[in-house]
């Protein structure tokens, strides 16, 4: 056997080799794909902001895998992520937001993220460290609100409605800090980071604070001094939301696990996180994506 017929021997022989060993890869990487979702290998993963604060998480978590669905809560730590890594397929799920906020996103990006199932409407609240009442708040009073722009409007109108500043118009869910009217306002707004809100506390007169951080501040649902009505008509905006793409919105798994959330061991979990302050909300996806859809239009004009 001359040196060139070893040679060829020997490359052929590597290359099938090779390309044993890529169609075994391959085969592998079916069989990993073709994970059902929601099985141990291919979690359903959510997309959630301050887990860590809330213990409705790991009684989800428990309460789905006694469903035989294994899941993955991914903490993104800033309202401004989950909806992006849904878009980007980085998770399957989120379930940080209202409708307005979802509105906002969508309208914006022209995406179309779809609400499929409801979790609670939680009152935004005004606490304040120096005063014990709206009443003794004075005039000149520094009140730090959200800064992003859906819960920002909403900050304002509480604001509004406890007597502290007027609104030009009247206000709406898309009013900004431009539109306080100063002259018939008794109190100044300054926007910081959702998070930062209650951490101001201290430093100013006083603060409205999203529920998802008032646990980690040490605040109670009792020790606000003025909230909005969580079961008014005009609260459907800000009830929050389980969101998936519109190409998943009928997903068994998913609407499943949508099911799990409303379980009473999940749902006494949420209200014990919330401080008693949230109040439950069970829509379905239709009629939530019905009250979407008004917010859009809104939002376009």
């Amino acid at each position: 056997m001359s040196r060139s017929t070893r040679t060829a021997r020997t490359l052929g022989a590597a290359s099938l080799v090779a390309a044993l060993t890529f169609g075994l890869a391959a085969c592998g990487s079916d069989e990993s794909s073709d994970a059902a979702k929601g099985d141990e290998s291919n979690p359903v993963v959510i997309g959630v902001v301050n887990a860590a604060a809330d213990d409705q998480w790991s009684v989800f978590e428990e309460q789905a895998e006694a469903a035989g669905i294994s899941v993955e809560i991914k903490d993104l730590g800033s309202y401004d992520l989950p909806n992006a890594a849904l878009t980007s397929e980085e998770i399957d799920l989120n379930q940080f937001q209202h409708l307005q906020y979802l509105a906002e996103y969508n309208t914006n990006t022209g995406e179309d993220l779809t609400p499929i199932g409801a979790t609670a409407v939680y009152p935004l609240s005004l606490y304040s460290s120096k005063y014990s009442s709206v009443e003794e708040i004075p005039a000149g009073a520094e009140i730090a609100i959200p800064n992003d722009p859906t819960n920002l409007a909403r900050a304002l109108l509480v604001l509004q409605d406890a007597g502290l500043l007027k609104l030009k118009d009247g206000g709406s869910s898309v009013s900004t800090e431009l539109d306080v009217l100063a002259d018939e306002s008794t109190v100044t707004v300054t926007p910081v980071d959702a998070t930062q809100t209650a951490v101001n506390l201290d430093s100013i007169d006083g603060a409205v604070v999203n529920n998802d951080f008032i646990k980690d501040a040490g605040l109670a649902a009792d020790d606000a001094l003025y909230q909005d009505s969580a079961e008014a008509e005009g609260a459907r905006p800000y009830i929050n939301v389980w969101v998936s793409r519109a190409a998943d919105k009928d997903d068994e798994t998913f609407l499943k696990l949508i099911e799990i959330s409303h379980s009473p061991e999940v749902q006494d979990a949420l209200l014990e996180a919330s401080g008693g302050s949230a109040v439950i909300a069970d829509q379905d996806g239709a009629t939530l994506q019905g009250y979407l859809d008004e917010i859009e239009s809104n939002l376009t004009g």
